[in-house]
């Protein structure tokens, strides 16, 4: 069978990228419960998400669907309208799914370097099977994926370092404790990116 034979033989069909989308933003929403419980922060537009949530009334999926709306018209321009239609309907679904995921479930105790590792993973994990299916959750998923395809850099080697830079800033919200175990949080999710996610070796949507 040849190349070209073999990638339509993988195309997902519009149910399985449906599926994908559903249960990678739970899996995501779960994460960032783990975070909010225990005030970590991310990076990228979650991470401002997260920071509008402990500083003002919003909830963090409010936040966050707001937040991605400009990066869009980027999207657009270097992906097209269909990775851009996808990336809408994730933001949506983890907007949803945080929020909804708060009422459903409560942690009454949560060590924060258990939250960091387990919660960074989990979210990267969700990220995954977003990327897998030509979706992502906006942000700077967006200028990483451009990167990654343009420049041959690692998706979770560039989000590593802006993720790190973002959390940084974020010492006049947040204990600088917390700062930190959120450092080993951004670490955890992007090395299952880095390790996982590398241009060419798995793309179901070509």
């Amino acid at each position: 069978m040849s190349t070209v034979d073999a990638n339509k033989s993988q195309k997902h069909t519009r149910l399985e990228d449906a599926q994908a989308m559903v249960l990678g933003t739970l899996i995501i929403s779960l994460g960032v419960n783990l975070f909010i419980q225990t005030g970590l922060l991310s990076g990228g537009s979650a991470g401002l998400a997260f920071l509008i949530q402990y500083s003002t009334s919003f909830s963090f999926g409010q936040a966050f669907f707001v937040i991605n709306l400009p990066f869009y018209v980027l999207a657009i321009m270097h992906f097209g309208w269909e990775f851009t239609l996808k990336t809408f309907f994730a933001v949506f679904c983890l907007s949803a799914f945080s929020d909804l995921t708060a009422m459903m479930i409560s942690f009454e105790s949560v060590n924060p370097i258990y939250a960091s590792i387990v919660g960074g993973s989990l979210i990267g994990v969700g990220f995954l099977m977003l990327f897998r299916h030509n979706a992502s959750l906006g942000g700077l998923n967006i200028l990483a994926r451009y990167v990654a395809e343009k420049y041959g850099i690692s998706m979770g080697k560039f989000q590593m370092v802006a993720d790190c830079c973002i959390v940084l800033l974020s010492v006049f919200v947040v204990d600088f404790t917390l700062i930190v175990i959120s450092i080993v949080g951004a670490i955890a999710l992007n090395m299952i990116i880095a390790v996982n996610h590398k241009p060419g070796r798995y793309m179901g949507n070509v």
